[in-house]
């Protein structure tokens, strides 16, 4: 059971442990140890994967919540519906950019499923910037996570599935 299961007043028992993943842009899927943030590929936030994309419309990963969205909006927190938190953060250092090339199209406790998109991103804007454009994903409650699969990598398209995430 999650820390915060008791105050939403749920049973993590109805929910399926296993939840599918799927690019949340088009591009090229790589580990999370390829990509370019130590904090990222030491695995300081959790375990996950990224997307160098070749556009810049970012979905959600998975099916589940928007539980934060950061007021710089290069990033997004979802909880998905078997209570694994993740983290979609589109570029890398992007924070400094306060904003900028980001327009977030949830809000905090919106439900989303793969086929909501969640933000757009100038990714020309990124550039200029001088900032590398990588959509990460993490898994930031791994406490939780019982087992993650990343079963592809390279080109891939929005909405394909490249891997699962079980919870505990």
């Amino acid at each position: 059971m999650g820390i915060f299961d008791f105050l939403k007043g749920k049973d993590k028992e109805s929910k399926d442990p296993k939840v599918s993943l799927v690019s949340p842009v088009n591009g090229k899927v790589i580990p999370i140890e390829e990509v370019e943030d130590p904090v990222f590929s030491q695995k300081m936030m959790g375990d996950g994967f990224g997307v160098v994309p070749s556009d810049g419309d970012v979905y959600a990963p998975g099916s589940g919540k928007v539980v934060s969205v950061f007021p710089t909006q290069h990033a997004v927190g979802l909880e998905l519906d078997n209570g694994i938190e993740v983290l979609v953060h589109i570029g890398i250092d992007t924070v400094e950019l306060e904003g900028g090339p980001f327009d977030t199209l949830v809000k905090e406790g919106d439900k989303v499923t793969t086929d909501t998109k969640i933000s757009t991103v100038d990714l020309d804007g990124l550039k200029k910037a001088g900032k590398k454009d990588t959509v990460i994903i993490v898994f930031t409650n791994m406490d939780q996570v019982d087992d993650y699969s990343l079963n592809t990598t390279g080109e891939t398209t929005k909405g394909t599935e490249i891997g699962t995430v079980t919870s505990k």
